[in-house]
């Protein structure tokens, strides 16, 4: 995907609030913890590299990503800290990820079989971490025959280096603890099957570390929160107060490229689902479900100068409209996402009116809208 480099729309990044996010955390951190910055899916829309360069410069010990393509970006753009890939990689690429030093989620015994036929002969060794499914229902071992066989295997292995042993949280955002307890429980379990000894043993996400959950993690795994983004936000329910301050790093600006005028009975975009009722000011602003700022998001309210102006009609791939309450120039500034949680247009307002979390409104925005990187 090209940046759309001549068109006036793009994603700002404030690396500064990155920053104080990653610094505020790590100062919250318990004794001997390290924090492990999460960059997967681009940084959760904010530009992997970049953020991974700011992170280690704010004291991150090392990155998570989702798939091994994210951590060799990561290697080539000179990122020499330990990268974990969460996600299931193939084993056929076992090799590869060993001569860049990335470390590999083991998710049963038969994985780590095919990965070890894959690094015979070559002399190489490769670093894992066994993934436990504590309740998630998604990848990892889940009964007791299963781990202890891959604990059997490993102690008479020299191509693996045991790095690290851990879960994932299903609900360490919720403020009733009970399913969090029970995984807590079921993780605590599989570790007292332990026969190797991890570097690391890690629980903590964000969730768990900002909402103060006091589980022993030697890692804690800072995802979203370092955007400056609530963990536990979602359009049902109040977000859960945080430990730590955090602070929004990313806006989604335009502006203006057309104002016109429409009269009583016209009507505005695909299926004329908007029809005035009388003269109105329309603007045009370049930017369109292609871009990631879906359809849904018909009768928001985005910023066009000092008003917010409701989106009037279907949004287009590639183009939307506001409707203006007085004429405005072309090249008027559009903040369709603030990154100030005062306005109302902020990121959570966004996520809550299209009915969803602000992860993904942000994961949404597209490469074809360039990051700009401020401070």
């Amino acid at each position: 995907m090209i940046p759309g480099i001549h068109r006036p729309a793009a994603v700002r990044v404030d690396l500064g609030a990155v920053k104080q996010n990653i610094e505020q955390e790590i100062k919250h951190l318990e004794p001997g913890q390290k924090l492990f910055a999460v960059v997967k899916a681009n940084a959760y829309g904010h530009g992997a590299v970049q953020v991974a360069k700011t992170a280690v410069s704010a004291g991150a010990a090392g990155f998570c990503v989702a798939i091994l393509d994210e951590a060799l970006e990561l290697r080539r753009a000179g990122i020499v800290q330990p990268i974990l890939v969460l996600g299931v990689t193939p084993a056929k690429y076992a090799a590869l990820a060993a001569v860049n030093g990335v470390s590999l989620t083991v998710p049963d015994v038969e994985w780590l079989k095919k990965a070890a036929e894959q690094l015979t002969g070559t002399g190489l060794q490769l670093k894992i971490h066994l993934a436990i499914d504590s309740g998630m229902g998604r990848i990892g071992f889940s009964t007791d025959d299963e781990f202890i066989a891959a604990n059997d295997l490993l102690l008479d292995s020299d191509t693996f280096v045991v790095e690290g042993l851990f879960t994932h949280f299903a609900s360490a955002d919720s403020s009733n603890d009970t399913y969090f307890k029970s995984q807590v429980a079921r993780f605590n379990h599989f570790q007292s099957l332990l026969k190797v000894h991890p570097k690391w043993i890690h629980l903590d996400n964000t969730a768990a570390s900002v909402f103060n959950k006091k589980i022993h993690s030697d890692l804690v795994r800072f995802g979203i929160g370092i955007y400056g983004l609530n963990p536990s936000s979602n359009p049902a329910s109040a977000d859960l107060a945080t430990a730590i301050k955090l602070k929004p790093a990313l806006s989604f600006e335009s502006e203006l490229v057309q104002v016109h005028l429409i009269h009583q009975g016209q009507g505005v975009g695909y299926g004329s689902t908007y029809v005035a009722d009388g003269d109105q000011l329309i603007g045009t602003v370049p930017v369109g479900y292609a871009d990631g700022f879906i359809r849904k998001f018909q009768g928001f309210k985005i910023k066009v100068g000092t008003e917010f102006c409701p989106i009037v009609g279907r949004i287009c791939m590639d183009q939307l409209m506001v409707r203006l309450p007085h004429k405005m120039p072309v090249g008027t500034k559009v903040v369709l996402i603030s990154n100030n949680l005062a306005e109302p247009n902020n990121i959570k307002a966004a996520a809550d009116y299209v009915d969803t979390i602000h992860y993904e409104v942000a994961c949404l925005l597209d490469d074809r809208l360039p990051r700009i990187y401020d401070n």
